[in-house]
């Protein structure tokens, strides 16, 4: 099997609330990730001076990079909420069986509306 075929039968798998609960989880803690060194290598520019590091957040607050600011609002709450759905599943396997979707379903929605709160505020 080749990779491309080998990703896509991961990225495709099973389909329903499980599949799309771990591959949004995924995704959210690769951005968050990738943001958390992005944030790393820009306070590390402090010490080359001012002047370079006040570029960079010209580059933050300009409004090509406020799409990326709210998808990383929406990645941080959803892979917390996510993250507390999975702890109560591992803690309390019978309780929960009954209620993941519910409660995927609740991580998304509280999500949604964090993410558009905090479009409101920024614009």
């Amino acid at each position: 099997m080749s990779v491309i075929e080998s990703v896509w039968k991961g990225i495709t798998y099973r389909g329903g609330v499980g599949h799309w609960a771990w591959l949004l989880h995924r995704v959210a803690g690769v951005g968050v990730a990738l943001f958390l060194t992005l944030h790393i290598l820009d306070i590390f520019l402090i010490s080359f001076g001012e002047e370079v590091f006040e570029k960079l957040l010209f580059i933050y607050h300009s409004l090509l990079f406020k799409p990326f600011i709210v998808l990383l609002v929406f990645g941080v709450t959803y892979h917390a909420l996510n993250g507390l759905r999975l702890i109560l599943i591992d803690f309390w396997p019978g309780v929960m069986t009954e209620y993941h979707k519910p409660a995927w379903y609740a991580a998304v929605a509280i999500s949604v509306v964090v993410t558009l709160i905090n479009i409101v505020v920024m614009l």
